[in-house]
């Protein structure tokens, strides 16, 4: 994906919850937003604006990085302030999804924009082809669809539609700047209803209500099968459902049934009657206090769908799963669900099948590739695996063989794949990976160029330069290094500490031009290594925590002064002695996900690590002078942070908390680019002439003069 010009100025039209989170998510970028709805009534003519704004501004999660990034986000109403829209490069429409209001709206809008300003809608089903009838084809050539998932900070999927007649110069602009600024992972949709991942993930839901419906399984048990022992979120289905909203359910289920006459499957979306029920009785989910589950008092009750009432959750009776839910290996729980000859194999193998083959179905009606399906129902809905994965993990030719029994056929272009002694949708072919499409088969499917990851890093068989039990270092080319420690939690023990100084060791001494240190866990690193440092308290042995203690600062200060540049990739968690390797090696790439913190107080510790050093020599750097009046106001700050154990909400506020220098962190929005940057880091520190910083021979600290009064 090659660069384009970046979205400076861009406006929102319609501040309802996604419309302004959308425009929360493009301050988070550095855009300056325009963000406008409908006149009010009453009152202010952008009360209503200004109501939608200040209540994004309470959400949680929160949508902003960071509060400062709310300045960049100004008000306004379609009466007054449409003709301020002349100014701006990119036009986002995100009210109510009526194709009469969307198509009033547009035509005043394609009054007052630029030639060059790029439009386009956030419907999440309406056709493209019917916002934009009759519209000029000057309109249509820089309009598309750019349909954002809730909630748009953190769903990483952004389905981008182009119509007939979207210049697929904009369709590369958008996004380029979707993934780059917005951090998306793009997947490229056909104008079809309710487009790829609600398309699939709404069917995925309606079939397994009937086994609720029925009486035959209870909302807990179905949870239990469609949440993390089948790699997708804990809120499951009925959970999710209720998150949602239960009258969303009913709109999108009732719309999509009406789209798509010609689909054969489509009456699996008609609602269902207790649905209805529930809807009728103004039950709509989490935001009325009941759905599918309520919580009365500390208890959480679900729903009984032949009264109609709320009852303590039932015993689950699915058989003995422990052995299948702690294997380590998604590909394998599948497996051995689906083979299970209990209820819980029951069930997976009538969902699961009318899912997966519901998928193939869909091909090429929304997409021409099963990667894009896999890569949008991952990306929009959480799950690990989508329906292409998953039949590779079961088998195709064992799933396909239920279709009959669940009244699907086997499409033509599967068939042939497997006529032709292919029995999986992925493989991989001289280090790339390939996917079967229809009608042109095994097709190359690269990562992208600014994207890798350590698996695929091991699939590629890189060298591996050193290891130990908890740690490796990989040679990942171009003279550069990787670091990786695969500990349980990704927390740093003894072995991993160790294995650090090594790696420094073998890169200082060999022909290395750097490091990198990171992983492909969710979280960075949680931290010390406690359980290693409790047995040692249990037994009496002092001399063994305070020999790690030691190991742990010697590691860090070798890691900050090392004669070639380091720089970690973090994403998700860095806490306690994961904040203190971040902030000791000084330089970093972090993902806008990060959350990091000095944690150890919350445990009742003190930050050990050369943390509470750290916070203390930065106060002072801070400071203008020496004198103890200028270092206090920082020094009191960063007190205040250690003591509360604060834990800042993304990379940019670990700037402001001070876990992270603004001057050696690069902060990436697309989480899955952060290995990539930090090697491109190496490489630049290194090209440019790498000294380390230099070593502080004292840090000034306030003593008697700090005290309070």
């Amino acid at each position: 994906m090659k660069y384009t010009q970046p979205f400076r100025n861009v406006a929102v039209l319609g501040a309802g919850v996604m419309g302004s989170q959308i425009a929360a998510h493009l301050a988070n970028a550095g855009a300056q937003v325009l963000l406008l709805d409908i006149p009010a009534k009453e009152g202010p003519k952008n009360a209503v604006v200004d109501k939608a704004f200040k209540s994004m501004t309470r959400m949680k999660p929160a949508p902003l990085v960071t509060s400062a990034a709310a300045s960049r986000i100004q008000t306004g109403n379609f009466a007054d302030d449409l003709g301020r829209l002349s100014g701006m490069d990119w036009i986002i429409e995100v009210v109510v999804e009526n194709l009469e209001i969307k198509r009033d709206l547009w035509t005043k809008v394609d009054k007052v924009t630029g030639k060059d300003t790029v439009l386009s809608t956030n419907t999440s089903g309406l056709p493209l082809k019917d916002i934009s009838e009759g519209f000029s084809s000057a309109f249509r050539k820089r309009f598309l669809g750019t349909h954002f998932f809730n909630p748009p900070r953190y769903l990483k999927l952004l389905e981008v539609i182009p119509g007939s007649d979207t210049d697929p110069g904009i369709v590369e602009r958008v996004s380029w700047f979707g993934k780059i600024a917005l951090g998306k992972g793009i997947v490229i949709a056909k104008d079809t209803p309710n487009f790829i991942a609600n398309r699939v993930g709404t069917y995925s839901m309606a079939v397994a209500m009937p086994a609720f419906t029925r009486g035959d399984y209870t909302v807990e048990e179905i949870d239990l099968l469609t949440g993390p022992i089948t790699g997708r979120p804990k809120s499951a289905t009925f959970r999710t459902a209720d998150v949602v909203g239960l009258d969303t359910l009913y709109y999108v289920s009732k719309n999509l049934h009406e789209a798509i006459p010609h689909d054969a499957h489509r009456d699996d979306f008609n609602v269902p009657d207790v649905l209805e029920k529930l809807i009728r009785k103004k039950r709509l989910g989490a935001k009325s206090g009941a759905g599918f589950y309520k919580k009365e008092g500390r208890e959480i009750k679900s729903l009984n769908p032949g009264t109609m009432n709320y009852e303590p959750p039932k015993p689950v009776d699915l058989g003995d799963l422990e052995a299948i839910r702690k294997n380590p290996s998604l590909a394998e729980r599948w497996k051995a669900l689906y083979g299970d000859k209990g209820r819980a194999g029951d069930f997976i193998r009538e969902h699961t099948t009318k899912s997966v083959a519901y998928s193939m179905y869909c091909i090429p009606e929304i997409s021409d590739s099963p990667a894009d399906v896999d890569r949008a129902i991952c990306w929009g809905f959480g799950w690990e695996m989508g329906p292409f994965r998953i039949a590779d993990a079961i088998g195709v030719k064992k799933i396909t063989a239920e279709f009959k029994k669940y009244g699907f056929d086997v499409p033509a272009w599967v068939q042939e794949m497997i006529d032709k002694g292919n029995e999986t949708f992925y493989r991989t072919n001289n280090g790339t990976r390939e996917v079967w499409l229809p009608g042109k088969g095994y097709t190359a499917d690269p990562l992208p160029e600014d994207e890798f990851t350590v698996a695929w890093l091991k699939e590629r068989k890189v060298s591996e330069i050193w290891k130990n039990d908890e740690a490796a270092l990989l040679d990942i080319g171009d003279g550069v290094t990787l670091f990786e420690f695969r500990s349980k939690a990704n927390t740093l023990g003894f072995k991993v500490m160790n294995g650090l100084r090594e790696a420094i060791k073998i890169v200082e001494d060999g022909d290395w031009l750097g490091m990198v240190i990171g992983n492909d866990g969710h979280n960075f690193s949680v931290g010390a290594n406690l359980g290693e440092l409790a047995h040692a308290a249990q037994t009496g042995d002092f001399k063994v925590i305070e020999n790690a203690v030691d190991n742990f600062q010697g590691t860090i200060q070798r890691l900050r002064y090392a004669s070639k540049p380091v720089v970690l990739a973090i994403r998700g968690r860095a806490l306690g002695g994961g904040c203190e390797l971040a902030m000791g090696a000084g330089h970093a790439v972090a993902a806008t996900e990060t959350y990091m913190g000095l944690v150890e107080l919350g445990v009742g510790l003190i930050p050990a690590g050369t943390g509470s050093m750290h916070m203390a020599a930065r106060a002072a750097e801070k400071a203008g002078s020496e004198h103890a009046s200028q270092i206090q106001v920082f020094v009191q700050k960063a007190f205040e942070t250690i003591a509360m154990a604060k834990v800042a909400m993304s990379a940019h506020e670990a700037v402001e908390l001070g876990y992270l220098m603004a001057d050696t962190t690069r902060i990436v929005m697309h989480e899955d680019r952060r290995l990539f940057v930090a090697k491109e880091e190496v490489l630049r520190m290194a090209r440019q002439g790498y000294m380390p910083p230099p070593v502080r021979n004292s840090i000034p600290v306030l003593g008697r003069a700090g005290r309070a009064p």
